[in-house]
């Protein structure tokens, strides 16, 4: 899909903090851990990757919430508590927007789905790539681009 109607903008569910996307996707996500069902109170977390640079906060001050360790960073809305985002610090260059976050939750189909093997039993989605736990940090650029050439082909 090579026109996605750039920049998506999106809010937490009081308003309080907005986001701004103004690049394509790298990846979308479904993730099955615990962690995420919990976060969500569903079945797993869908989620957007974008480049770092093309992500913003316009508004609003989010709070790291969830678990506080170093390995991950969960921003949430400090009034309603909205989960908007996630850092993780090893991968500078990447921000995991919450999909349903975004107005129209765009690109929200998942490519890849993670945690697997935590996932509930009826749980199903169409994503084409499926990892017991996450992908190892070097297959990621292998993801990116195959996401990138499904969605030029998709657009042609």
């Amino acid at each position: 899909m090579s026109d996605w109607n750039l920049p998506w903008t999106g809010a937490c569910r009081c308003g309080r903090v907005k986001l701004k996307v103004s690049a394509p996707p790298l990846l979308t996500m479904a993730c099955h851990c615990t962690g995420c069902q919990r976060m969500t109170a569903s079945a797993f977390s869908l989620s957007v990757g974008v480049p770092a640079e093309a992500f913003e906060v316009t508004e609003g001050e989010p709070v790291i919430g969830g678990l506080h360790g170093d390995d991950v960073h969960h921003y949430f809305c400090p009034h309603c508590m909205s989960w908007l985002y996630t850092r993780p610090p090893a991968m500078s260059w990447f921000v995991n927007v919450r999909a349903t976050m975004l107005d129209g939750a765009p690109g929200s189909t998942p490519f890849i789905e993670t945690y697997t093997s935590e996932k509930l039993d009826w749980v199903e989605t169409p994503a084409v790539h499926s990892f017991e736990t996450f992908p190892a940090q070097e297959a990621y650029p292998r993801l990116v681009a195959a996401f990138a050439e499904r969605h030029a082909k998709s657009a042609s």
